[in-house]
């Protein structure tokens, strides 16, 4: 049906009063939790994210506001280390709303986890906040504070079994760059808290602004969020065998040759039926298994390229024809390449 005049007119005042209300809003306040022995980069990695966002978009007002408060008394705060840090405030005097609440891990952080009074003002803040951020073990403060009673959620992967350990309630997902579970967000170890930032930015500023800052920052845009926490490539360098660490070296540059079973074991001269049981004893995966998942990835970065062919792709990654490679993405990834694609994929003004 088509509009008239005056639904028109109408409609285009509220899309300019909306557009004048975006160039006008405040900044979104965004608080880190700091305790004594912070992680520093698990600090400092998600705030340069956010920064960047004031810094590289071309938004006519700042973004985030960052303010870092203490949970002690004390304003300066000792980083694992590192260098130390002057917080803004104590967690004690913060007041007013909170966009996002952010809480890095901490070393022997266990021992404050036992004061009931920080536990509070754990609670409280995360009330006045509209999302919470956990990033790697921060989990276990927001755990130990009751936020996280039934959700779905993760931390580092050295971690999770003892994050489950401790709070059988939880949904620990272990393979997860980051979990979220209504305003509860949680990353994995140190540097995917700033995945999770950079996902952040772009749900607020959109996917232009997300890629900008990565660009400047010089990292993926985003990982896949099925991923595991470190890469199938770099999971086979806990191999014993220095035969077998060599041979999974050169499986990552060889994708598109024979990797059979029977292949793999003359090139590491075993037997097929010793080969296979090695090879899944000390890689924790059967031989089939890790090279689908060495090609998955290996593709899932060629189909980021604006330029990628989906046949070329799935030649250069091994997978013999396009259907095959969809079977592999719906297997590892749960998601088809296209589909994939269509959501990661670099823009062209970005090269």
């Amino acid at each position: 049906m088509n509009r008239g005049p005056l639904q028109e007119r109408k409609s285009w005042r509220i899309a300019l009063r909306e557009r004048k209300a975006a160039r006008t809003a405040p900044p979104r306040r965004v608080v880190f939790l700091a305790f004594p022995r912070t992680v520093l980069l698990d600090l400092a990695g998600p705030w340069d994210v956010l920064s960047a966002a004031n810094l590289f978009t071309d938004l006519p007002e700042m973004a985030y506001a960052c303010e870092l408060v203490s949970m002690t008394q004390s304003l300066q705060i000792d980083t694992a280390g590192g260098p130390p840090l002057v917080a803004r405030q104590s967690a004690r005097a913060v007041r007013g709303p909170i966009d996002t609440l952010v809480m890095p891990a901490a070393f022997g952080v266990d021992v404050y986890l036992r004061d009931k009074a920080i536990l509070r003002q754990i609670r409280r803040l995360a009330g006045q906040s509209r999302r919470v951020v956990s990033v790697c073990g921060g989990a276990f403060a927001l755990a130990a504070a009751g936020l996280l009673d039934g959700c779905r959620c993760t931390t580092h992967w050295r971690y999770c079994d003892d994050l489950a350990r401790q709070y059988p309630t939880l949904k620990v997902e272990s393979d997860r760059i980051f979990v979220r579970d209504g305003k509860m967000i949680t990353s994995a170890g140190v540097t995917a808290g700033m995945d999770l930032a950079l996902a952040l930015v772009e749900e607020d500023l959109g996917k232009a602004a997300a890629m900008a800052v990565a660009r400047n920052l010089v990292m993926f845009v985003r990982r896949p969020g099925g991923q595991t926490q470190f890469s199938t490539a770099l999971e086979s360098q806990s191999a014993e065998r220095d035969v077998l660490r060599t041979l999974l070296a050169w499986m990552v540059d060889h994708l598109d040759q024979d990797l059979s079973v029977e292949a793999m074991a003359e090139r590491a001269h075993m037997s097929p039926r010793n080969f296979s049981r090695v090879f899944t004893r000390e890689v924790a995966a059967t031989p089939a298994r890790h090279v689908e998942r060495l090609r998955v990835d290996a593709a899932r970065q060629l189909l980021e390229e604006p330029a990628a062919d989906h046949g070329e792709v799935a030649r250069q990654c091994g997978f013999g024809s396009v259907n095959s490679m969809r079977r592999s993405f719906q297997r590892v990834l749960r998601v088809a390449p296209s589909d994939y694609r269509k959501r990661f994929r670099m823009p062209e003004e970005a090269i």
